[in-house]
Order: structure tokens, then sequence, then C-alpha cells
């Protein structure tokens, strides 16, 4: 059977949420995150040398990296409506978000993260204050902005269509929910009506429900 090595409030959410929309039966294996660090605990190492979720087992195939196993899951077991036609500007879309999720995407809101966090690691008390004056420096002149810039992006091209690929709703959408989750998360920003609607409609998804009962609640710091 498919297994699913699923971390608490990750990415693995969304590998979750394909196979309920798709219907296809899956095992699930859980593993938690430090409380103190936020990492993988090293047991996923066994899985994968990266120890990175998500990450899935199927007979003798090991995938990594959500848009891989997005594909791999559409490929071996999805309908064709969760993906559109080849050669439709649909399809340009769907293939260009599904890249640009992580590529681009995620890397701003992960530095986000990091520099919140910064203050808060193990530093010496007297220089506390320096280090939060450089995180607080590096937030506000480039990491800000380029979450702005993107954040902006996503509304504007979800103001065409409801979903990213366009009219329908597609794998797409959910490699795309967890930088729309995490923006919302930890940005700082308002999302606009748009985003505001994208996120109102995946969250009424039976399947992301389901995704939520089973993995637990997607709570992101």
């Amino acid at each position: 059977m498919l297994t699913v090595h699923h971390l608490n409030s990750s990415r693995s959410h969304r590998v979750l949420w394909l196979l309920e929309e798709l219907g296809v039966p899956y095992e699930l294996r859980r593993y938690q995150r430090d409380p103190n660090t936020w990492l993988a605990p090293p047991e996923l190492q066994r899985i994968h040398p990266l120890g990175k979720s998500p990450v899935i087992t199927d007979g003798p195939h090991t995938v990594a990296e959500s848009g891989a196993i997005i594909e791999y899951l559409l490929d071996a077991y999805g309908p064709k409506d969760l993906r559109p036609a080849p050669g439709t500007g649909e399809r340009l879309r769907y293939n260009y978000w599904l890249h640009y999720a992580e590529g681009s995407a995620m890397p701003p809101l992960v530095l986000k993260f990091i520099f919140q966090r910064l203050p808060e690691g193990p530093v010496p008390r007297l220089l506390r204050p320096l280090v939060r004056v450089i995180a607080r420096g590096a937030q506000a002149s480039y990491i800000d902005p380029q979450l702005a810039l993107h954040v902006g992006f996503w509304e504007e091209a979800l103001g065409s269509a409801p979903w990213f690929a366009g009219a329908a709703f597609s794998g797409a959408d959910i490699q795309m929910s967890f930088p729309v989750e995490a923006a919302a998360a930890r940005s700082g920003i308002t999302l606009g009506p748009n985003l505001s609607g994208f996120l109102g409609r995946i969250r009424a998804r039976a399947a992301y429900q389901r995704a939520l009962a089973a993995g637990g609640p997607l709570a992101l710091p």
C-alpha cells in the first residue's frame, strides 16, 4: 500500500489532500517536529537521505518533493480533470504554478520564518539587541518587500479565474495552497479578496477537511 510519511504542520498536508481528492487508500506514518528547532526528526532519514517531508513510498518507489509527488500520483492514480489538457494555455499555467510554488514562492516565506525566530534562538543575552536589529533590518529591507511582491502577484493571477491554472481546480491549486496558507499565517500581509476567496474555496473542499482530520491541523507558526 502507498505510505505517506507525514510530518505535522508541513507540506505533506498537500499530499494527504490530493490522495483524499483521488480517493486513493494510503497508510499514514506520523513524525513530529522538534518543538524547539521546528526540524523534522532524524527517523525520516531512514526513508529518504535528506530526512525531509513530504515523502511517499509506493511499492519499490520512494518519491520526495511536493511537486514530484503530485505528478507521480496524478500519473499513477489521477483522473485527467486534475490536470489541464497538454498543449493548452491552462496546462502551461498549471506547470508554471506547480514549479513556482517551491522554486520562487517558498524561499522568502522560509526566510521570514527564520528571521522572525532568530532573536529567540540560542543567542548570548548581550547580543540579543543586535540580533533583533539585524533581523528586523533584513525583513524590512529585503524579505517583506519580496513577500509583498509575490503576494500581489498571486492576487493578480486569481483576478481573472478562480483557480491558478484557470477555470478548473487542479493539482496546481493543491501545490500553491501551502505558500498561500503560509503567507496568511506569517507574512504580516493582509490577503486581498482573490486570495481570501481562494483560501475559502480550498478549505471548504471535503477532501481538504478529510486531510486535516487525518494528518492534524496545519498550525503554521
